[in-house]
């Protein structure tokens, strides 16, 4: 089930605790994709707080947001770039986006399978996919009062796993937000030094999110498989040759 629009907007943009976890999520997604001049860079879900960055940078940018969802104009001030959209029916070309951005999309849809089939139908065969979902072992995932306590958490390897059967090959993963879902004051003073602490210590699978960078497989022509080729029936091996034995005479018996 997904979120709605507006409680998603409040919680990045209008309260303590989201606005720090839209800085360091954002941060992490820089730090990964520092170059994408040129590039076509869409997001599916609400990724409006990871794609600003991008803005007069990449060749093209979209925030895609699922129909359940519901969508809001972004970014303010500028033309529109959201698009409001089926979930597994996007309105993109086969093959036309070199960086995708998934962010409270996958872990709350209702059909995963053929959401990842239509992010790899679009992705380009040289694109990359960034995917930030809940972490299963996180304390964020345990607290339904931000957007990452909804849906179905991941581990690491239940992410790769679900990556790799639809064509998918993980390329790097890193873990974000290491300070406690609270948004009491001594935890957000100390938000800064518990996330270096974090990244410093267990960067890639602590925290309360994971992001999991993925290319597509590169498609493998298949080269047939050999095939023993068959004896003809003895029976007919005189015919073959040419040679026609005559038939048994047969005694008359009238």
């Amino acid at each position: 089930m997904h979120l709605d629009v507006l409680d998603l907007r409040n919680f990045y943009y209008r309260t303590g605790l989201g606005r720090a976890a839209r800085r360091v999520i954002r941060e992490q997604v820089a730090a990964i994709w520092p170059d994408v001049m040129g590039d076509s860079v869409v997001g599916y879900g609400f990724t409006i707080p990871l794609l600003r960055p991008y803005l007069g940078k990449a060749q093209r940018v979209i925030a895609l947001m699922p129909g359940p969802q519901g969508v809001m104009p972004w970014p303010t001030g500028l033309p529109n770039i959201s698009v409001l959209c089926e979930e597994t029916l996007w309105p993109i070309q086969t093959g036309q986006v070199d960086r995708l951005i998934m962010l409270h999309g996958l872990e709350t849809s209702d059909t995963p399978a053929r959401l990842l089939d239509e992010a790899a139908r679009v992705l380009s065969p040289t694109g990359r996919i960034l995917f930030i979902v809940p972490n299963r072992s996180g304390m964020w995932a345990r607290r339904d009062k931000t957007p990452f306590g909804f849906g179905r958490p991941y581990s690491l390897g239940q992410l790769e796993s679900q990556l790799r059967s639809h064509g998918f090959v993980p390329e790097r993963h890193k873990g974000a937000l290491f300070q406690p879902p609270s948004d009491r004051r001594f935890w957000m003073k100390m938000g800064n030094f518990i996330e270096r602490m974090g990244q410093n210590v267990s960067s890639g699978y602590a925290g309360g999110v994971l992001l999991v960078e993925a290319s597509k497989e590169p498609f493998v022509r298949p080269t047939g498989v050999a095939v023993k080729e068959r004896r003809p029936m003895r029976i007919l091996e005189g015919i073959a040759q040419g040679e026609v034995k005559p038939a048994r005479a047969t005694r008359n018996t009238s």
